[in-house]
């Protein structure tokens, strides 16, 4: 068996909790933060730390506002973001390989 290429493996991504982030917001495109929370079962601290390394990353990108008198923050999956994810899963796939 050859050397694993897990040096391709972007862990930033690789994390529980934001690999959990990009996995929904490839498919919904956009969330509020309540969303996310609930969807991923995690606290509001701890979303928070990452989707902040997610964002210093370029992966996504958040827009704080009000709707009415409560602030509302939205989470948008980025095009570098989206190349991001996709060039993960390739390298996770590589590593795992095929087995029959």
């Amino acid at each position: 068996m050859g050397a694993l290429d897990v040096e391709r493996i972007d862990e930033v991504i690789h994390g529980r909790l934001r690999l959990g982030i990009m996995v929904y917001l490839a498919d919904a495109e956009v969330a509020d933060f309540v969303e996310l929370k609930a969807a991923l079962g995690a606290t509001q601290g701890n979303l928070s730390v990452h989707l902040r390394k997610l964002e210093d990353a370029g992966y996504v990108a958040i827009e704080k506002s009000f709707l009415g008198r409560k602030p509302l923050t939205r989470i948008r999956i980025t095009d570098a973001g989206r190349k991001a994810f996709a060039a993960y899963l390739e390298a996770l796939e590589a590593v795992v390989g095929k087995r029959s």
